[in-house]
């Protein structure tokens, strides 16, 4: 039978070829697109074969099409040059430059394509797979098993396909390996021999490596070698590299030189479960010149840590950990630029968080790290626990929502946490041990209303505290136990009014809000640990509570008035205004309640009419951003605060000007305005290359806050850069010359991976 058959349907081949197609497991998971050869297959979509020649064999019971094949089947696409399907075997075969493509547009090209073994095996040979971004694996061979491995032999993958610029570089990344093992049920990736290249010049070589995955938190996890300065340990060289690893178990040595001190050894031990993990690592040496240091408890000869953390699922929605650490000072992490990880805090917690429900309960230790003294540690507070708890009802019928949530802090600390600034005291917590509890559960809905949106919402808080009384200041409170009940009621009304004209879209919403805290108290918590800040914008202008922790609650009646303009355009740009003010009508103003932690004070809440808040954002066609807050003070028309920020983005240029403005509040202790402004720049110089550069000016100082420039180098999927910044006199950290290098490797489907570090050289032009 020798003609042009088109659209051919076969009731045999049709059967086999409609469970033929490869789902191939994700072997590049996390730097391919998800969907690669994974696409949902188009069952409707009609089975076909087309050749040039078919020839059925009833002696062997063989079908082969020659030239020009084509098959079509559930929206995929095989091509070659001859197919043969051996039907008593069940096996088909594809042979001669086959091409495979899947519904998004994802390629394979390979010499032959088999499927064999009920369709569970597919194997290709001399393969090349290109990802509908651009990304591509090239293998000798590679073999996909649903069941359990896919397995790629001298295997390669680049995410910017050939990898060659417009000018003819070689640009990008690749990654090249003896054998590429990945596990299909815990998607863990093994690679035998791996090695890197950056624009086609090879840098690093392993002799092997695991991964539980190729994520972006996976391979931030790999080894990299580092150096540093520093006047009081040298030049500092660390080379980490991994001595053995596998699926349960990793252990990584990272022996660093230091030209001033000698030789740092550091050790971590990686142990996985299928139910999590735990590392200990420890570090450590013999200081050849401890009298570098200033600090007292770093002038020993021997210095060093032993950190250790685990974290483990025992059931589901549910994660239990802890974490530990020891150390001979609380400066060695610092002082030999080690990530102190998580020493600053040591605890056990288990935490639990499903769609409606979130419980986060913790003991906790916190250590300072740092030039810290023993006074300064005892001021520290432990938690014994510190436990949160929300859970929300949603109500069927419309009924609206029940939300419960709950709040346990105890501590204990050795001695009072006070300062004096500027003649101003303050207290950040008391010797001794105190205790709160809160619980509260609301209800609220939402109604229209003649056009206009009406949220009612009815709540009630119970607070229990008490304090023991071992502080030594006499501002402290004494000791008591306070038990509190707060009703809560608030009315939240809105009219949206929308209008169309000219391509725009307006949305003008007038927002009043009427909310009473018929609480005995301000200071539910007795103590003040987690409410000593207030910042209020244009953010919580419309809020029932703006304290940020439990200890300190709202009082009284209060009414929130403002509204909020948006205007959106056909191609996205924008333009919202939002602003409001908060009136004090009856009850105690918590905000105006003296205090030693200095709440309230000059935030704009502590009189009965408050500041007024505005916030401005807005883009214009994805290239210009802006952003504005202003807080003014009502009774003066005085500016208290003020921030903007405006960027440009387009073609490789880009600017940024940012501006800030803090007016002194001498009640806090702030005698001087905080007034800077600041101008970014960015502006190509050839293919993919950018200089940059920043200057920041602060103008009540009169003075340069920070300036600095550099160098990147960005194709898109390789970035390279280096800058080098100098800061003031009046920076947080003044007077500090730092060199910065960093580099990332990207790919279109979303992976990036990188490091930076940063060098203070300022020592080094002595």
């Amino acid at each position: 039978m020798k003609s042009r058959t088109r659209a051919l349907v076969l009731a045999s081949l049709a059967s086999m070829l409609s469970s033929a197609i490869p789902t191939l497991p994700a072997a590049a998971q996390g730097l391919l697109p998800q969907d690669f050869f994974n696409a949902p297959i188009d069952p409707s979509a009609p089975t076909a074969v087309e050749a040039e020649e078919l020839v059925f064999d009833q002696v062997n019971n063989v079908i082969t099409a020659r030239g020009d094949v084509v098959l079509r089947v559930s929206g995929y696409v095989l091509t070659g040059r001859e197919l043969v399907y051996r039907r008593n075997e069940g096996e088909m075969e594809l042979v001669g430059d086959v091409t495979v493509t899947d519904p998004s547009g994802n390629s394979s090209q390979s010499e032959s394509l088999s499927l064999t073994g009920g369709l569970k095996r597919v194997v290709l040979d001399s393969m090349t797979l290109t990802g509908h971004d651009g990304s591509r694996i090239t293998a000798d061979d590679a073999e996909f098993d649903q069941v359990l491995d896919s397995i790629l032999t001298n295997a390669r993958y680049t995410p910017c396909g050939d990898c060659i610029g417009p000018q003819g570089q070689r640009i990008g990344w690749s990654i090249s390996a003896a054998r590429i093992v990945q596990n299909s049920e815990d998607n863990s990736i093994v690679l035998e021999q791996p090695s890197i290249a950056l624009l086609g010049i090879p840098v690093a070589w392993l002799p092997y490596l695991w991964l539980p995955d190729l994520s972006n938190n996976a391979l931030d996890s790999i080894p990299k070698p580092t150096l540093a300065y520093t006047d009081k340990i040298g030049v500092r060289a660390e080379v980490p590299f991994t001595v053995y690893s596998s699926r349960n178990t990793s252990v990584i040595l990272s022996p660093t030189l230091l030209s001033r001190q000698g030789f740092l050894m550091g050790a971590e031990w990686i142990q996985r479960f299928d139910q999590g993990s735990f590392n200990i690592k420890a570090s450590g040496l013999y200081q050849f010149d401890k009298m570098a240091f200033t600090y007292a408890d770093a002038q020993r000869d021997w210095r060093g840590a032993i950190q250790a953390a685990g974290e483990f699922v025992p059931v589901e929605d549910w994660t239990v950990g802890a974490a530990y650490s020891v150390f001979t000072d609380s400066a060695y992490f610092e002082d030999y630029l080690l990530d102190p990880k998580r020493s600053s805090v040591n605890e056990i917690y288990a935490t639990n968080l499903t769609d409606d429900t979130y419980v986060d309960a913790r003991i906790q230790q916190y250590n300072l790290l740092g030039t810290s003294t023993q006074q300064t540690r005892d001021q520290q507070g432990i938690a014994l626990p510190n436990v949160r708890v929300a859970r929300t009802f949603t109500l069927p019928d419309g009924g609206g929502h029940i939300d419960v949530e709950g709040r346990l802090l105890a501590t204990t600390r050795a001695a009072d946490s006070s300062t004096t600034v500027n003649g101003i005291p303050y207290d950040y917590g008391y010797a001794g041990n105190r205790i709160h509890g809160m619980a509260q559960a609301s209800w609220q809905n939402q109604w229209i209303v003649g056009g206009a949106a009406v949220t009612p919402f009815v709540g009630l808080r119970l607070d229990g505290a008490n304090y023991d009384g071992n502080s030594g200041l006499a501002s402290a409170p004494a000791a008591q136990t306070l038990l509190g009940a707060t009703p809560i009621a608030a009315l939240d009304v809105r009219y949206p009014m929308v209008a169309y004209g000219g391509g725009v879209t307006h949305l003008i919403e007038p927002i009043a809000q009427i909310v009473y805290r018929g609480a005995a108290t301000s200071e539910p918590g007795i103590t003040n640990e987690d409410s000593q800040s207030v910042v209020f914008d244009d953010t919580n202008v419309f809020s029932y509570n703006r304290f940020t922790g439990i200890d300190r609650q709202e009082t009284g009646l209060r009414v929130n008035i403002g509204g909020r303009y948006l205007a959106t355009l056909i191609d996205g740009s924008y333009l919202e205004l939002v602003g409001g003010q908060s009136f004090q009508l009856a009850g105690t103003n918590a905000f105006a309640v003296p205090n030693r932690q200095q709440v309230g004070v000059g935030s704009g809440l502590e009189t009965a009419t408050s500041y007024t808040v505005l916030g401005a954002y807005g883009m214009i066609a994805d290239t210009l951003k802006a952003g504005a807050k202003v807080q003014i003070d009502s009774s003066t028309f005085a500016l208290s605060r003020a921030g903007m920020g405006l960027s440009y983005a387009q073609d490789g240029w880009s600017g940024a000007l940012n501006y800030a403005y803090t007016r002194a509040t001498p009640l806090t202790g702030n005698t001087r305005d905080l007034h800077e402004i600041g101008l970014e720049a960015a502006v190509p110089v050839a293919e993919y290359w950018t200089a940059s550069g920043n200057a920041y000016w602060d103008i009540a100082a009169g003075s340069m806050l920070q300036v600095g420039g550099g160098l990147t180098y960005n194709d898109g999927y390789l970035a390279i850069s280096g800058n080098v910044t100098r800061t003031g006199p009046t920076h947080t950290t003044p007077n500090d010359l730092r060199a910065t290098a960093s580099f990332r490797l990207m790919a279109p489907a979303g992976f990036g991976v990188g490091h930076s570090t940063a060098v203070p050289i300022q020592n080094l032009l002595r």
